[in-house]
């Protein structure tokens, strides 16, 4: 059995009867499209699909500051003025 990430679901068939409909009942909310009772995609807004991405950047960025954090012992000291 498959882990829904949604709290609505809806099968292929009905949401391709009308898919906007879905958007506007849905509202801010993400959607789980099934295909044999089996999520085949997610259904989000714009709004939604961003915040993902920065949160995956926000994620990436913390990864490498993790990482460079560990290197500190190959940091050079640099005087902001003289940049």
């Amino acid at each position: 059995m498959d882990t829904i990430y949604a709290d609505l679901s809806i099968s292929m068939s009905e949401f391709k009867k009308n898919p906007a409909q879905v958007l506007r009942t849905a509202g801010e909310r993400p959607v789980a499209v099934l295909n044999h009772n089996r999520p085949v995609f997610y259904m989000v807004t714009p709004r939604m699909f961003e915040a993902l991405v920065e949160q995956m950047i926000d994620g990436d960025l913390a990864e490498l500051i993790r990482h460079r954090l560990a290197q500190k012992d190959a940091a050079v000291e640099v005087d902001i003025d003289e940049i």
